[in-house]
């Protein structure tokens, strides 16, 4: 498997394919299943190995498919085109995994396809992706029994007898004539009894007490939602451990992820960076760290800010807060131009840089880069609203207009998005004296949410 690809969790998505995955999360919530899955395919081309964007992919099929008949050809249900992923696999796994989500967005719960996606996925060594391959055969198309023995078998592999064991009571319940899967269920089931109490190594009923005990403290520790004091306990565990192997890569992004929990941004950006430096230059982590830097620098803007707002008359705190405004924006626009300096043709950096500009007060320098950033689809109204606010700051009011009547008419549902749109688009109606547009896009917002900011204040003095 090649270093650079890895199963990975959200936490460690890069902060602009975090954006795309929430974005994937919201289409679905408001039946948007087409974009959604195109929304997951982006996330999976930048992070193969995250396989929720796989499990809500196929989600947003199985509803998106829901009633429509499946057509079948001479090959079955999947057609001509999956005939060339096995030989793809064998060269380049990720490629044929990126072929085979087209293909299951059109039919989720086929064996076929989702048998080659566990064959490439075990190649890259992803085994969730793998287990999940298979596991979505078991949840759609449960008759297939010959992939179902595939699945216990591989569990068994992975010393899950558990899961094994559930396995083979569905095989047994499609059917009942199945005397392996009867058989391999009352085996693993024997298996997991003995998992449970470690009753193979232990050598007294004391011991079988101490490894239940240790059991449950990992299963606590392993917890996906922890309260704040339960993550600085764990904390305390792992930095004792990181105190005698500081250079366990694991480790030190286990610590990382634990700080950004903890919304201890300095710590947080520390560890990421330390853990790029240990990983051989991982890209994923690069852009983590870079992340923490700025949610740090804010961070201590932030404390800064409120220090002088405590104590107005002091000037030594104001012209150091001033100071740090402008040496972060300074960096901001730097470090963004490396980006784009390095991969140039990258339309999210291109709005990383475009929206840099535009906080340092260097518009016009900020407008190529906008619109450069406008090809990419899933950011496009995004950078739509930044255009319009740019071409504000410099007057050109009927160019604004422009952009942001392009953004709204790529927003369909009344999200935070289109309202905030429709808010600036209010705004620069009021610079040009168009009072009559402006309340139309102030009524807009009104109808739906009253206390949005202070439309329901300007609708109401209008009459």
């Amino acid at each position: 498997m090649s270093d650079d690809f890895k199963e990975v969790t959200e936490t460690e998505l890069p902060a602009n394919i975090r954006a795309l995955w929430l974005k994937s999360q919201s289409a679905v919530e408001l039946n948007n299943f087409s974009y959604s899955i195109s929304l997951c395919h982006a996330v999976l081309k930048d992070s193969p190995g995250f396989v929720d964007a796989r499990r809500l992919a196929r989600k947003a099929a199985a509803c998106e498919n829901a009633g429509k008949k499946k057509k079948k050809g001479l090959f079955g249900g999947s057609g001509l085109s999956l005939m060339k992923i096995p030989s793809l696999g064998k060269k380049d796994p990720i490629a044929a995994m990126e072929a085979l989500e087209v293909e299951l967005a059109k039919s989720p719960f086929d064996g076929q396809a989702n048998d080659m996606l566990y064959d490439c996925a075990i190649r890259m060594n992803f085994q969730d992706t793998a287990a999940f391959a298979l596991e979505t055969v078991r949840s759609g198309s449960p008759e297939n029994t010959q992939l179902l023995h595939k699945l216990a078998e591989y569990y068994l592999v992975r010393d899950m007898p558990d899961e094994a064991a559930d396995v083979y009571n569905d095989i047994v319940k499609q059917d009942s004539s199945d005397i392996s899967a009867a058989k391999g269920s009352k085996d693993a089931t024997a298996r997991a009894s003995m998992k449970k109490q470690k009753w193979e190594e232990a050598d007294s009923f004391r011991d079988v007490m101490k490894n239940s005990d240790e059991a449950a403290e990992q299963e606590s520790a392993n917890r996906a939602a922890m309260t704040q004091d339960q993550m600085m306990e764990k904390l305390e565990k792992l930095s004792a451990e990181y105190a005698g192997d500081n250079g366990n890569l694991k480790l030190v992004k286990e610590i990382a992820s634990l700080y950004e929990q903890l919304e201890d941004w300095p710590n947080a950006y520390s560890f990421f960076q330390y853990a790029y430096e240990l990983s051989n230059k991982d890209v994923a982590l690069e852009n983590k760290a870079v992340y923490m830097k700025d949610k740090a620098g804010q961070f201590h803007l932030d404390e800064l800010r409120k220090n002088m707002e405590a104590n107005p008359e002091n000037e030594e705190i104001r012209n150091q807060y001033e100071s740090l405004t402008a040496e972060r924006t300074a960096s901001q626009v730097t470090e963004a131009q490396d980006r784009v300096d390095r991969n140039p043709t990258d339309p999210q950096l291109r709005y990383e840089l475009g929206l840099a500009l535009f906080n340092s007060g260097s518009h016009s320098d900020a407008i190529p880069h906008l619109q450069q950033a406008t090809r990419n689809p899933h950011i496009r109204t995004r950078v739509l609203l930044l255009l319009g606010r740019t071409f504000r700051a410099k007057n050109m009011h009927d160019l604004a207009i422009k952009q942001l009547s392009d953004a709204l008419a790529d927003l369909h549902a009344m999200d935070g998005t289109k309202k905030e749109v429709l808010y600036e688009k209010g705004l620069i109606h009021e610079d040009m004296d168009d009072k009559v547009s402006a309340l139309d896009s102030f009524k807009q917002i009104y109808e739906v949410d009253y206390g949005y900011r202070d439309v329901a204040q300007r609708v109401e003095n209008s009459y």
